[in-house]
């Protein structure tokens, strides 16, 4: 593990935990505790935790990292989940993916499918993701269209009740979900209210909603709800998800999909 994929593993670790300490976290990643306090002080620096004596605790930032300090834990997971969900898709489609790292491996799946790069409009993509969209913005072969709202700096995503006359004059065959926290009981959840509010409007207006969640958001929490479990007819995550929560989905009418 190089410094960088450490660095977001205590990102991740802290924002999850809310408080990590300097041996548990050394033992866990397996490195010195000199390491992982230089490290701790770094992104103390930066904002992005606050130090404490033997560890560090969540600030502010740390529940809602900007997605380039997301983008590297489970990178090989959230690939294969994005690869795996762009087979979902076809030709003539109109597909909603709301925001989030994992929806964004799911855009540029869909983006690199020769069948989605010959002739005029092959894929409509509804999104609200301003990275998603200029990402697919240069396939001239993909059809783009954002809701409105106002751009959260740290995830990119428009918010707000602009996006609702957007997404209510739409339909969409289906629609990419990543989430905060995906449970066979409570159901699929986002980290931030707003973001909630928009992904709960995709859903409505979606035949088919597909949750994209690596296998570290089964069965945890996050803040604000987007839909029930009865609302999600497939869950694609990772090949490390734990064969319990998989089968409580199934039992739930989830399909699950492990790439």
């Amino acid at each position: 593990m190089d410094r960088h994929e450490r660095l977001n593993a205590l990102l991740e670790m802290v924002g999850q935990r809310a408080r990590i300490d300097v041996e548990e976290s050394a033992r866990e990643l397996r490195v010195s505790p000199a390491t992982i306090r230089r490290d701790l002080d770094h992104l103390a620096g930066r904002q992005l935790l606050t130090r404490t004596r033997g560890g560090a605790t969540a600030s502010n930032v740390a529940y809602d990292l900007p997605l380039r300090q997301k983008t590297a834990g489970h990178a090989a997971q959230k690939h294969r989940i994005g690869l795996a969900a762009a087979r979902l898709a076809h030709r003539g489609m109109v597909i909603g993916i709301a925001g989030g790292t994992t929806a964004t491996e799911v855009s540029r799946a869909l983006a690199t499918r020769p069948e989605f790069n010959e002739g005029d409009a092959t894929l409509t993509v509804v999104t609200n993701a301003l990275n998603i969209a200029h990402e697919l913005t240069l396939r001239p072969s993909i059809k783009v269209v954002t809701t409105g709202g106002v751009a959260r700096t740290r995830s990119f995503e428009l918010t707000g009740p602009l996006a609702a006359p957007v997404l209510n004059e739409l339909s969409l065959d289906l629609v990419f979900i990543g989430a905060g926290a995906v449970d066979p009981v409570r159901g699929l959840y986002a980290g931030h209210e707003a973001e909630a509010s928009v992904n709960r409007l995709f859903t409505r207006h979606a035949q088919k909603v597909v949750a994209v969640a690596d296998s570290s958001k089964l069965g945890a929490f996050a803040f604000a709800r987007i839909c029930g479990p009865a609302d999600i007819q497939t869950l694609i995550t990772d090949t490390d998800a734990d064969p319990a929560q998989v089968a409580a989905f199934e039992r739930a009418g989830v399909e699950v999909i492990r790439a």
